[in-house]
């Protein structure tokens, strides 16, 4: 598998200038990250599989991140383990994925 050096240098400045570690210790923490984006990507199709969704999903904040806001009171539609790569040890964390029916697009005032 071919990687894209430069988003992997990217993202080992954005980890050294936001976390303060050692070059070397962000430059690895970037490629756990860039490596464990294949394997997460796999077990999220899996879930989702699983659990028969067909809608686009995402995780809270990855609504929040587009400009939408789950709506109040809504269950997450299904969840898998998944690698944090950039904090360097390859902890498994469990994300809650919510349907695009279950979201609104945040009101601007």
């Amino acid at each position: 598998m071919k990687y894209n050096l430069s988003l992997i240098m990217k993202k080992a400045w954005k980890i050294f200038r936001k976390v303060q570690v050692t070059f070397a210790e962000a430059l690895h923490r970037s490629w756990l990250s860039v490596k464990a984006e294949e394997i997460n990507q796999k077990r999220i199709e899996r879930a989702r599989s699983a659990a028969g969704v067909t809608e686009e999903v995402n995780t809270w904040s990855g609504w929040k991140a587009l400009g939408y806001e789950v709506v109040h009171g809504c269950k997450a539609l299904f969840g898998a383990e998944l690698i944090w790569g950039s904090k360097g040890d390859g902890v498994i964390y469990k994300a809650r994925f919510f349907g695009r029916s279950q979201v609104q697009e945040v009101a601007i005032a």
